[in-house]
């Protein structure tokens, strides 16, 4: 179950590449779609919206986020060496893009093993002055913005490429790698688009190849993609305890959405108690409860109040492992040594040792996408989240 709209608690909303990410990853049968091996390999995806409103990357525009004094300091010392540059090549500078990204939400992550940056490139609404002034092809160039004016990725496009919008995928990873290891760059992410002529390798404004900044909808803006290998340990609870620090509150339990009749409980008891007899061929002895074995546990986000933030899915099939551990045990149940001794000293006195536990003995993961405490919208696979076989422990 997904949501039918593109918007997160009203505010955030989905860029369908983030949608087609999750249910792409979350199928590791159909992985065939158009990323790197390396960023196919990824466990955690982020994505980040545009936060730049300018076209030009002038000095006297403050940071979109994080402003703080000794940032201003550093930003100040930024933009003197940034003048000096302009001062020297104008021109390769004042009619390009920036892009800024906030990247306050990748504190706990771990090793980038790609990223890119995603731009809409529209057909231009007028070709005649575009194809006059410097012809068809085109290079654009995609450099950070630190003063070193790092060339992170380039491509040739044709502006009678064809008269549907396309979304220009820039390989970032070295400026993001080199941006997150140096603990003194600010949480955010610059990025500037220039594009050049081939016919008169002059600068053309990007806007007349269809690369326009505002007004835009928050689908076309440009999108920063990260892709994370992260420590299969993290756990769902770790989210939620770090969801609720970050909130200031504390755990509580979800009211149930309505109160449920007790002739509507007594009749569900009734179907489970027959369909545990149908299961195990018949009623079980003498009243006692089944055998260990796998039962339904259908899970449900919303009525845990966890809609607002997560986005897909919002129901699943988790399963659930019930049933007594009893002598004979059964092979299929793959009990441990301890399990078996435990059985076998229940069944000569129950007061010397309960039975052994039913539990899961293997899980599987399932793919969530969510919407993390920073506004960033992320794919993760949690492991252990799907009951696949239960034995006694």
């Amino acid at each position: 179950m997904m949501r039918r709209d593109r918007s997160v608690n009203g505010s955030v909303v989905l860029h369908d590449y983030m949608v087609f990410l999750y249910q792409t990853l979350s199928k590791p049968q159909s992985r065939d779609f158009d990323v790197s091996d390396g960023a196919g390999a990824a466990n955690t995806v982020t994505s980040f919206v545009d936060q730049g409103q300018g076209l030009s990357p002038t000095c006297d525009q403050r940071p979109v986020l994080g402003q703080v004094s000794d940032l201003h300091i550093k930003l100040h010392a930024a933009c003197s060496t940034f003048t000096f540059l302009l001062s020297t090549d104008p021109p390769s500078w004042e009619s390009g893009q920036r892009y800024v990204f906030d990247l306050s939400s990748l504190a706990r992550m771990e090793e980038l093993v790609e990223a890119e940056l995603r731009i809409l490139r529209k057909p231009p609404a007028d070709l005649r002055p575009t194809l006059t002034s410097g012809g068809n092809l085109y290079d654009i160039r995609l450099y950070s913005c630190s003063s070193e004016r790092q060339l992170l990725d380039s491509r040739t496009v044709e502006v009678l490429g064809g008269g549907l919008p396309r979304w220009e995928v820039f390989d970032v990873w070295s400026g993001m790698k080199a941006h997150l290891r140096n603990p003194l760059e600010p949480q955010q992410a610059c990025f500037h688009l220039l594009a050049f002529s081939e016919l008169t390798n002059k600068m053309a404004d990007p806007l007349v190849l269809g690369l326009g900044r505002t007004p835009c909808p928050t689908q076309e803006k440009a999108l920063l993609v990260a892709f994370w290998h992260t420590n299969t340990a993290d756990s769902l609870f770790g989210e939620v305890t770090h969801r609720m620090k970050s909130e200031g509150g504390g755990f509580s339990l979800p009211k149930p959405p309505k109160l449920i009749p007790k002739h509507v409980k007594k009749n569900r008891r009734h179907r489970q108690r027959a369909l545990s007899k149908r299961s195990f061929g018949g009623a079980a002895r003498g009243g006692r409860r089944s055998r260990c074995s796998r039962k339904p546990l259908h899970v449900n986000f919303r009525d845990l109040g966890w809609d607002d933030w997560i986005i897909a899915p919002l129901d699943y099939e988790a399963r659930r492992c019930d049933g007594v551990c009893d002598f004979p045990l059964r092979a299929h149940l793959e009990p441990t040594n301890h399990a078996v001794i435990q059985t076998l000293m229940n069944s000569m006195d129950p007061d010397l040792s309960p039975p052994s536990c039913c539990v899961p003995s293997s899980l599987s993961p399932i793919s969530i996408l969510y919407m993390d405490s920073a506004g960033s919208v992320v794919y993760k696979q949690y492991e252990n989240m799907v009951v696949e076989s239960c034995g006694c422990r």
